[in-house]
């Protein structure tokens, strides 16, 4: 029974983490493309006239879904049209079983492994599971009865088919120089030095892997400038154009979803995953109660900071809207003094004094904090690429894919496979 509650625990903060940060990335990716195409963006939604920067949108988004009349072609494959959906969103938050995103967690005397599943073939789960999205995908073309949907899931297969390949040659050479198929054992060797100082990232010993992996991973998830099969010049919505309400929401939330799980593995496989570099867990526990000053401090100062900016702004914009979004700034800075406040109201319980045991937790707290502050760049990084680089030609993906990165990767393998060869020969 222990086992059972560890295990469901573990899902559940993975599977809230994921689910907690698509409406965070819908909205960051909305506000991000109107920054970078110098334009407002969402801010018309409101809730008691407060429109909170275009934050109240995606709750008026998932309302319109919730709500919206579910219209459906007349000769569609009903129980294939249906499954669809599911089985994209399904293998969107699977995949993440096998990540770490910490080390151990020791509470009341028993260690816990922060990781839902420790598998020994922990990479080729990953593989596995997320090919299987690929059928999703093209179910969704077939089913719907609809040229454009059809030609839509024809291309994600030959693009998923073509990349997936890349990205095993990427991976494989991970392994070789970690020797280990377990995403923990990867993880925990990044946790090293190399040459004294480097952080021995998978970014470090395989630069061109992580480059073929990361091209991979923005085409797997169809994701500019890769979404081919999605088209909307050329096949208008692809695969998914006959479906509205509910059912595109969950290919809209899988696709966010993909995003997530593929930032977190590229985190995991290529920087250092939970591992924080030059402060490995023995030194983040002999520093615990420092470091938790620090960053109390560092939180004061930041909220301070913040509290500032929006006091400046009630000021620059005082009765310049003449509603609700008047006291939007008000609400800024009262929430950023709050937290100002709290965060200098923790000095009082003595954090310097925290213990050994307080210091174990607090180390993993941080390598959780380290893994989820990397998610949450790579995850931007996939909209700042989105809103940055064209849509390529079909040929042009095909050529990349083929031409490209698999020799590339294929090279790769090699030389990594000779270099381990003969630093193991040396020894």
């Amino acid at each position: 029974m222990a086992i059972v509650l560890e295990s469901l625990a573990k899902i559940v903060f993975m599977f809230l983490l994921i689910m907690g940060m698509v409406p965070a990335l819908i909205w960051a990716e909305r506000k991000g493309a109107a920054y970078i195409q110098d334009r407002t963006g969402p801010n018309r939604a409101g809730i008691g006239g407060v429109r909170l920067a275009g934050l109240v949108h995606p709750i008026a988004d998932v309302l319109k879904l919730v709500f919206k009349e579910d219209v459906a072609p007349t000769h569609r494959h009903r129980a294939l049209y249906a499954l669809a959906p599911w089985l994209v969103m399904t293998v969107a938050v699977s995949t993440y079983a096998v990540i770490p995103f910490g080390d151990f967690l020791t509470l009341g005397g028993h260690t816990y492994k922060l990781v839902v599943a420790d598998l020994q073939v922990g990479l080729l789960y990953v593989l596995a599971v997320a090919s299987l999205g690929t059928y999703g995908i093209v179910l969704a073309g077939w089913a719907a009865n609809n040229k454009f949907t059809f030609l839509g899931g024809i291309r994600a297969t030959a693009q998923m088919i073509s990349y997936e390949i890349n990205m095993g040659l990427a991976i494989m050479g991970l392994m070789l120089v970690f020797g280990s198929l377990r995403l923990t054992d990867i993880v925990a060797g990044q946790g090293g030095l190399l040459f004294g100082w480097l952080p021995m990232w998978g970014v470090v010993l395989q630069p061109l892997g992580f480059a073929l992996f990361i091209t991979s991973v923005y085409a797997e998830t169809n994701r500019n400038p890769f979404d081919l099969p999605e088209g909307e010049s050329e096949i208008v919505a692809g695969y998914h154009l006959e479906y509205s309400s509910l059912k595109f929401a969950l290919f809209f939330m899988a696709e966010y979803c993909h995003m997530v799980v593929g930032a977190a593995m590229i985190s995991a496989l290529y920087f250092g995953g939970y591992q924080v570099p030059w402060l490995p867990r023995p030194m983040l526990e002999k520093h615990a109660g420092l470091l938790l000053q620090l960053v109390l401090g560092l939180t004061v100062a930041a909220s301070l900071l913040f509290a500032v900016l929006f006091l400046r702004r009630v000021q620059r914009e005082k009765g310049k809207f003449g509603d609700a979004r008047d006291r939007e700034p008000v609400l800024g800075a009262a929430f950023w003094l709050v937290v100002a406040l709290a965060a200098a109201g923790a000095f009082a319980l003595r954090p310097g004094d925290i213990g050994a045991a307080g210091a174990s937790i607090f180390a993993s707290l941080f390598q959780v904090g380290a893994f989820v502050g990397k998610v949450v760049f790579f995850a931007w990084l996939f909209i700042w690429v989105r809103w940055t680089l064209p849509r390529f030609r079909y040929d042009q993906l095909m050529r990349l894919g083929w031409k490209v990165m698999l020799p590339l990767g294929l090279a790769n393998l090699v030389v990594t496979a000779l270099v381990v060869a003969l630093v193991g020969s040396g020894k």
